[in-house]
């Protein structure tokens, strides 16, 4: 394991721990996952709050103008915790790797699941026996909603790649149509 990845894997862990500790866990990795993944599609959240120019206290401050009342104390302040501790830049991979301590801890794997809408209880948990069964291990559903996927929903488990969207149909029934001529 490479020094960097140590460190990404260190402050996961202890994120996880301080999350545990408060009895939030849940909630608080749901929201961090999510706005890992919100880093991840926007560039200028990305780059704001991993430019070394711009303070602490500013980085925390649009912290707190995007999430506000939307996500737990204990999310907001691990968030800004990372921010001080300079390590901004590396928010969407120790956020992930959290997400991914927290499904070992309950010993499962993460399966990120991408979705054109939310998906109801009973739709992820569906979702959830149906990738446990295929992957052969249980899984744990993270939703990212994902407008792009059109419709149908597109799944990730490790390397594994279970792609139900109407984009891939239509490209399944296309190649189809080619081969009938």
């Amino acid at each position: 394991m490479e020094a960097g990845d140590r460190i990404v894997q260190g402050y996961a862990r202890a994120l996880f721990a301080v999350a545990d500790a408060e009895g939030d866990l849940d909630r608080v990795e749901d929201e961090l996952f999510r706005f890992g993944r919100a880093m991840r599609s926007g560039p200028e959240l990305r780059e704001a709050l991993a430019d070394p120019r711009l303070p602490a206290d500013r980085k925390k401050a649009v912290l707190q103008d995007l999430l506000g009342d939307r996500a737990s104390r204990h999310t907001v302040s691990l968030l800004g915790f990372l921010v001080d501790q300079g390590r901004g830049k590396d928010l969407p991979k120790i956020v992930e790797a959290l997400s991914e301590v927290a499904a070992d801890q309950r010993r499962k794997r993460l399966a990120e699941v991408r979705s054109a809408v939310p998906l109801r209880a009973e739709q992820r948990t569906k979702l959830q026996d149906a990738l446990s069964k295929a992957t052969g291990t249980d899984v744990e559903v993270k939703v990212i909603v994902d407008p792009a996927v059109i419709g149908g929903v597109v799944a990730r488990v490790g390397d594994q790649v279970f792609d139900g969207s109407i984009r891939r149909k239509l490209e399944l029934a296309r190649e189809r149509l080619g081969q009938v001529r």
